[in-house]
């Protein structure tokens, strides 16, 4: 059975596992939610205040409330120099929907030189739910409920990533006001909007802020200042105020990070008023024109917005283009991607004089792996214009798509080693059906060498990849084609050139030595695929996966039986996998408990929000590694480059701090932190010094690519 027609199979087979336990995984963490969460940093519980009920029509308040610990905060929705906002996911009924959050008045937070929005103490996040005849139509039950996925990021001088799942139902006929002190506090917190003629000029690199229609009673005060947009201005510099008559205004510096253009500023203005802190919010046109947007990325690419050449394309996109293409071209040297290569080249040694077969295969396979690439690009494109954030290999930050993997590569490996035969399994007319559709299967194999080799980043791809998120759609789709062209190249080009095919071997004995052969490079893959599981799931779920492994190839040995044995030992075999995917299943996808970061005595520190500013701020370089359990190319650098005694040693000598950012686990801090520099993916490697730029090493480390660039510190 060739490789074609495995991948044809158990594509549809890896789908169908993961989705069954992904909806298997979210049941089990439904029925958990309650309407309070503790975590040794906050108490985070969902209130609803509804005094009339919850009926069509009426006015219902849901919120979270954060009671923070002392010393520690959370940040507002723009969280400065660093940090990340407080979002939260609604789940509700047909015919009910929430508004905004209403963000309470938040406070400047310091940390060494920089300057964060946020809240300590307790503050609540107030949401309007609104509420239509539709849900009364297809009421359940007495009572609206409410679920919630919240996640914030609570820091003191460390940070920790944390997320919470709520659940909450409200009577619809009874009065629901036990929270309405703490709701009415949290409205009177909230900025007042000002009607009035405001606006910014942009003059340089400064915005000139004039403001109008302020209460007289906060003329010749100073007002705090808090954009609602973030990274426009710089946070922590130092900025002037002054009273023109009625009007307030201010001169801001912008940000040396700016990552947007805006032609309607929000601004927040606070000042106390009769002995309170009130908050008043304007909504100020932007007029002039934006200075270019930073490179901060210190990518060896061309910028999206360098030097046009007569096409209107930039010279940084075609440079892209050529990386994207470098890039597709070695993945098919990645340890998991290359047995498929090297199966898909030894079938034309089996069909030596097909010469139109050859093309023909060639051509379906080479549109399998374009297509599944740009399939997968514009799923990843999609979802991040959705708000999720997300980068390249965001699927092996699923367990269950992990595990599924794993299934294919095990099933794979057996074939691959003559455990079994699918023909033995198979109809007659489903046999026929797979040998009168060879371009079907050649197709399939190029979608299923994509999904083997997506996890991986290899050298070039980087900045071709980051580009493209800035990119409009059709170029960056572009791109990803391009990445799936030039991985295909190497069998399009054997297909299509008789020369190439030539010099393969001929057919012989050795074919079947060189299949039995292949399927050790299959297993290797499911070792490394327990160990990505391992870190997503711990060492219960990885253990789960090897039982379930071990009992579905027994499941497979059997049904190759013959005779009465075959029946007795296939359906003892059937109900064995049976009683472990009941019992133990739920362990392979459940995930590792987060209890935060933590900071090791070892050489390498976790990476966290904000950490890389406060190394700066006391005058120290800082050495970033972004890496994921998955990434092969990650594995080999750190094994290799990133232990060698004399980087170890240069890193020493120049008193680096050495930061790890683990993106095994999907992550929206970390993928917020690369898409700032450009990239989308895994490995990233950055320099950090005070004063400079932060500089983007290669993907592929070597020893003197390190030691020049912290020579240079």
């Amino acid at each position: 059975m060739t490789l074609s027609k495995i991948s044809r199979r158990f594509l549809i087979a890896t789908l169908f596992i993961a989705s069954c336990a992904i909806s298997t995984g979210a049941g089990a963490q439904n029925g958990s939610k309650s309407s309070i969460v503790t975590t040794e940093q906050v108490q985070a519980e969902l209130m609803a205040h509804a005094p009339d009920g919850a009926d069509a029509g009426k006015k219902v308040w849901v919120g979270l409330q954060l009671t923070h610990q002392p010393e520690w905060h959370t940040y507002w929705k723009n969280p400065g120099d660093s940090g990340l906002p407080i979002t939260l996911q609604w789940t509700l009924p047909h015919g009910v929907s929430a508004g905004d959050i209403g963000w309470p008045l938040p406070k400047k937070i310091p940390v060494g030189n920089l300057v964060n929005y946020g809240f300590d103490g307790t503050v609540l996040l107030p949401v309007p739910l609104t509420i239509t005849p539709d849900f009364k139509a297809s009421l359940p039950s007495a009572d609206l409920e409410i679920k919630l996925k919240a996640t914030w990021l609570v820091c003191r001088l460390e940070c920790v990533p944390q997320d919470g799942e709520f659940a909450l139902r409200l009577p619809i006929r009874g009065s629901t006001a036990i929270n309405a002190a703490a709701f009415e506090a949290s409205f009177k917190a909230q900025p007042t909007p000002v009607r009035g003629d405001s606006q910014i000029e942009v003059a340089g690199n400064r915005l000139k802020v004039t403001v109008a229609g302020l209460p007289p009673g906060l003329q010749e005060q100073t007002l705090e200042l808090f954009p609602e947009t973030p990274e426009v201005i710089e946070t922590s510099a130092q900025w002037t105020q002054a009273w023109q008559g009625a009007r307030w205004t201010a001169e801001l510096p912008l940000s040396g990070q700016r990552s947007q253009n805006p032609t309607l500023m929000p601004l927040v203005l606070a000042a106390n008023v009769n002995g309170q802190r009130q908050g008043f919010v304007i909504q100020a046109k932007v007029l002039g024109n934006w200075p270019p947007l930073a490179n901060v990325t210190g990518d060896k690419l061309p910028d999206a917005t360098s030097t046009q050449v007569s096409s209107g394309v930039s010279v940084g996109f075609w440079a892209a283009l050529a990386g994207a293409l470098l890039g597709g071209l070695i993945l098919n040297l990645m340890p998991c991607v290359f047995p498929v290569l090297a199966i898909k080249v030894m079938s034309f040694a089996r069909h030596a004089g097909d010469r139109r077969g050859h093309r023909v295969t060639g051509l379906a396979y080479s549109a399998g792996v374009v297509l599944s690439f740009v399939a997968l690009g514009a799923l990843m494109l999609a979802l991040r214009g959705a708000g999720e954030q997300l980068g390249w290999g965001f699927q092996l930050q699923a367990p269950a798509v992990v595990a599924a993997l794993a299934v294919l590569f095990t099933v794979m490996g057996l074939n691959l080693a003559g455990l079994f035969e699918f023909g033995q399994f198979l109809p007659s007319r489903v046999l026929l059906l797979e040998a009168e559709n060879p371009t079907i299967n050649a197709f399939l194999s190029g979608v299923l060498a994509v999904a083997i080799a997506s996890p991986c980043t290899a050298p070039f791809m980087g900045a071709s990849l980051g580009l493209a998120l800035g990119l409009p759609a059709l170029q960056a789709l572009l791109i990803f084609a391009t990445i799936g062209l030039g991985m295909a190249l190497p069998y399009l080009t054997a297909s299509l050139i008789p020369a190439v095919a030539r010099r393969l071997p001929r057919p012989g004995a050795w074919m079947a030595t060189f299949r039995h052969a292949m399927a050790f490079p299959m297993f290797a893959t499911v070792v490394w695929l327990v160990w990505v599981l391992g870190q997503q799931s711990g060492i219960d779920g990885a253990s789960a996966l090897l039982g379930l492994l071990v009992a579905l190839s027994l499941v497979l040995w059997a049904l190759t039986l013959r005779g009465r044995s075959r029946i007795m030992i296939a359906t003892i075999s059937i109900a064995t996998l049976a009683l472990l995917t009941s019992t133990i299943g739920q362990n392979v996808i459940k995930p590792l408990e987060n209890n935060g970061p933590t900071t090791s005595a070892a050489r390498w520190q976790t990476w966290v929000p904000g950490r890389v500013e406060q190394v700066l701020a006391s005058g120290v370089p800082v050495f970033v590694d972004f890496t994921a359990a998955w990434c092969v190319t990650c594995q080999y650098n750190k094994k290799t480059t990133l232990a060698n005694q004399d980087v170890l040693a240069d890193f020493d000598a120049k008193k680096v701090t050495l930061l790890l950012a683990d993106w095994t686990r999907r992550d929206p801090a970390i993928t917020a932190a690369l898409r700032q520099l450009g990239r989308n993916g895994v490995p990233v490697y950055v320099l950090y010094k005070s004063g400079r730029a932060p500089v983007v090493l290669s993907e592929i480390l070597t020893v003197d690519e390190v030691r020049a660039a912290l020579a240079s510190l």
